[in-house]
């Protein structure tokens, strides 16, 4: 018997001996530190079990990520197989499974694009912002470094990502930051930033970028950066136009246009990417998370094979002078592949549609509670808007709350925290794509027991 075929040994220890190294040793992220972490040692499907062996529906694919679901051997297996073949090589150079993989990723996005393969989400943002800035200065406009983002979009952690990203909360005590970032209003329709409601909308959330790029000059903005739906800032969806709007407007001024699918890619959207629901063509998209369904570390930054032709003209800084030691590694490839060939053969991008579907129709009795104000579905993900007697936004305790509950139920959900302050009040929730109907029950039964006691009190 191979050691893959061996299942993990329990590595001794009692939990309060492995609390007490965590305690002493681990930083946890995006959080003060706690002194009670489940610590987990297995998934299957859904679920993730913990030391005690407690079994937990993992309603959030861990942070957006784990599509095909946990405890998938053939994707273990081909990380195995890559390892003993070639575990690393530079993309200085290249390899088989980048080739292969860039060339799916060209499949999927139903274009010509040029790869770039960084570690993570920030990376590729990264990666996307010096791409673009170094375009229209080879271009002859070297003047074009500005990047319009959006309030309450999330780009990234690193100092370039988090200046466009629109989260107060997430900047503060790290500021200055990148610049050149200017932010618009979301496209939230219910909390219209310009005060409109569903009949009175001139789709003001989309042209305001038209007036924001007169004024800061069209000759200084590079590019503009979104998702196609603000996900872990509030799962805001903009209207169907908007996306489309918002790109007429940036090929009217020469401005590049940045989609950011980090979360929304490979079939959270209930498409491929979530892009191809508005029907754009963007001209760099960049992604994560669902490329491997969070099996190893793996980023993509693709760039239109035309703006690309640009960084091969000859000259001495002609080339892209970016490096990342981990970026595109063998490994991480060949565990997109596998990960990729389970999302075509199962047909998750469209199962995650149906389910989509499913989850919407299963909370809607939430909506008959007073402390709910609003439920936004994109694919198959959803937030639940929490808000108090008289509609402001809930207190965050009252999030945490829910969230307590739910873990007591043995269900794990999101929240929008750490994001603008004072609108904490968003639940999220984002499953694996192979999660059963039983299982939605339980996430919905779960919730409408939360919220009916948060209702009652």
């Amino acid at each position: 018997m191979s050691s893959v075929d061996q299942q993990p040994q329990p590595l001794g220890g009692t939990k309060e001996e492995w609390l007490e190294k965590d305690r002493k040793y681990v930083w946890h992220h995006i959080s003060p530190h706690n002194d009670h972490p489940m610590i987990a040692v297995s998934g299957e499907g859904s679920w993730i079990t913990d030391q005690d062996g407690t079994r937990y529906l993992d309603a959030m694919s861990g942070l957006w990520c784990v599509n095909v679901g946990h405890g998938r051997e053939e994707i273990a297996r081909s990380a195995y197989e890559q390892m003993k073949a070639l575990a690393y090589v530079p993309m200085t150079q290249s390899h088989e499974p980048a080739i292969l993989l860039a060339e799916k990723l060209n499949d999927w996005l139903e274009g010509e694009y040029r790869i770039f393969f960084s570690n993570s989400g920030s990376d590729a943002n990264e990666v996307a912002f010096k791409i673009a800035r170094q375009f229209h200065h080879q271009n002859g406009e070297p003047t074009r470094h500005k990047f319009i983002s959006r309030h309450r979009a999330y780009h990234g952690n690193s100092m370039g990502a988090l200046g466009a990203t629109g989260q107060a909360a997430r900047k503060i005590k790290y500021e200055p930051l990148g610049v050149g970032f200017s932010h618009v209003p979301p496209p939230y329709c219910y909390r219209c930033p310009f005060g409109k409601n569903k009949d009175g909308c001139g789709l003001e959330c989309a042209t305001i970028y038209e007036e924001v790029i007169r004024w800061e000059g069209p000759e200084t903005v590079a590019a503009v950066i979104m998702e196609p739906v603000i996900t872990g800032g509030g799962m805001i969806v903009p209207p169907p136009e908007y996306m489309r709007t918002v790109q007429e407007i940036c090929e009217r001024y020469g401005v590049l246009m940045i989609v950011d699918e980090v979360i929304c890619g490979f079939g959270r959207s209930g498409q491929k990417f979530g892009h191809q629901n508005y029907g754009v063509q963007p001209d760099i998209v960049t992604m994560a998370k669902g490329m491997t369904s969070a099996y190893a570390p793996l980023s993509a930054t693709a760039v239109r094979a035309g703006l690309y032709d640009t960084f091969r003209e000859p000259g001495p800084d002609a080339h892209f002078r970016h490096v990342n030691t981990f970026g595109g590694n063998p490994v991480s490839c060949r565990v997109a592949l596998a990960n990729l060939e389970i999302l075509e053969r199962e047909n998750l991008v469209s199962r995650a549609d149906e389910l989509g579907y499913l989850l919407r129709d299963k909370l809607e009795p939430l909506l008959e509670l007073s402390v709910v104000g609003d439920i936004r579905t994109f694919g198959f993900a959803c937030g639940v808007e929490l808000i108090e007697a008289d509609g402001s936004p809930a207190h965050a305790d009252k999030v945490m709350k829910v969230l307590a509950s739910c873990k007591k139920d043995g269900v794990l959900i999101g929240k929008n925290g750490d994001t603008v302050p004072g609108f904490a009040n968003i639940l999220t929730i984002s499953p694996p794509f192979v999660t059963t109907e039983e299982e939605l029950d339980l996430i919905a039964g779960s919730l409408l027991t939360a919220l009916r006691s948060l209702d009652a009190g």
